[in-house]
C-alpha cells in the first residue's frame, strides 16, 4: 500500500513540475517567426524561415520539442528534442541571444552552425 501511495504522489509531483515549467515559458519573449540570415521584408521562397513557440522550434531542420529553457544573461539556452527523418529523435542545445537590432544570433551546442534570425511582422 506505501509503494502504490510513494508513486501516486511521486507523479502528482512530477505533474506539477512540468505543469509550473511550460507556464513559465508562457511568457516567452523569443515567440514568433523569423528568417534566416535575411531580413523579411522581400526575403524570397527559398529563405529558410523559424517559427518559435513556448513548446516548439520549427525550422527546415524539422520539428523539435523544447524540453528545458535557461536564461544566462541575454542569452537563452534551450534543450531540445527533435524528431528527424525515419522518425529518429536527437536531442540537443541550442542558443538564442537577442541583439539590440531586434535580430537573434543563434547557435547549436557546438557552434558548428551560426545564423542570424529576422523577426517577421
Amino acid at each position: 500500500m506505501h509503494r502504490a501511495a510513494a508513486a501516486v504522489l511521486s507523479m502528482l509531483g512530477f505533474a506539477t513540475v512540468m505543469t509550473a515549467s511550460v507556464s513559465a515559458t508562457d511568457d516567452f519573449p523569443l515567440v514568433g517567426t523569423y528568417t534566416e540570415n535575411e531580413p523579411c521584408e522581400g526575403a524570397g521562397a527559398n529563405v529558410s524561415r523559424v517559427t518559435i513557440s513556448p513548446t516548439e522550434i520549427d525550422s527546415v531542420f524539422g520539428l523539435c520539442s523544447i524540453l528545458d529553457i535557461k536564461q544566462d544573461g541575454n542569452t537563452f539556452r534551450i534543450h531540445i528534442e527533435c524528431k528527424g527523418a525515419g522518425g529518429s529523435q536527437m536531442l540537443g542545445d541550442v542558443s538564442f541571444t537577442p541583439r539590440d537590432d531586434k535580430t537573434l544570433d543563434f547557435s547549436d551546442q557546438d557552434q558548428t552552425y551560426k545564423a542570424v534570425l529576422y523577426k517577421c511582422p
